[in-house]
């Protein structure tokens, strides 16, 4: 399975957003390569932003091509279904709800088959994950000090379409809405550099 393995740091930097999700990213936000410094064309905005969004979740090429497709022939606007979808992937939910202290070690946590939806045992990480799934950590894995702790301290921000619940579960309440999903991305910068090529 492809993946995006980079240094995140080095990463955070040449983007010039903290896309990992780390806090050390963001204090050597300032050591990077000067990019706000450097005029980009509009061809290079919607190339840097492409690669913003893409690094968020940790997306290849291929497979994001194919969410902006499917966003593109949604009846939603092209940007906020294309954020929405990458949103509701198992690995990112599970990184949300606190499961994981990164996205990184989410998709290793489904991956190997730490995370159950709706009891059953999902080991994809682009899995789409509904309205009223319900993540849970499987019953050997709580055992792990490490998941233990991720989940009683790795929700510190408050996201409005998920629930954490007792007994290490959390739950899809709703679809989120654009404005309410904490990634600092400008979408319509994406939906021009791929409109030209998408029919």
């Amino acid at each position: 399975m492809a993946k995006m393995m980079g240094p995140r740091f080095k990463e955070a930097r040449r983007l010039g957003l903290n896309v990992s999700g780390h806090p050390k990213a963001e204090k050597r936000m300032g050591k990077g390569l000067g990019r706000e410094d450097k005029k980009l064309t509009e061809y290079g905005r919607q190339l840097l932003e492409k690669q913003r969004l893409r690094a968020y979740y940790g997306v290849m090429e291929k497979q994001f091509v194919i969410y902006f497709q499917k966003a593109y022939n949604s009846q939603e606007a092209t940007g906020d279904a294309l954020v929405k979808m990458l949103e509701t992937r198992l690995d990112n939910l599970v990184y949300r709800a606190g499961f994981a202290s990164s996205i990184r070690q989410a998709r290793q946590m489904v991956v190997h088959g730490h995370i159950l939806v709706n009891g059953k045992k999902v080991n994809r990480p682009s899995f789409a994950v509904s309205v009223g799934d319900e993540l849970e950590l499987r019953e050997k894995s709580r055992k792990n000090e490490m998941f233990k702790e991720n989940f009683e301290t790795n929700f510190s921000y408050s996201l409005p379409y998920i629930t954490k619940m007792d007994g290490f579960k959390a739950k899809l309440d709703r679809m989120p809405e654009r404005e309410e999903i904490p990634v600092e991305i400008t979408d319509s910068l994406i939906v021009e550099f791929y409109s030209r090529s998408v029919k």
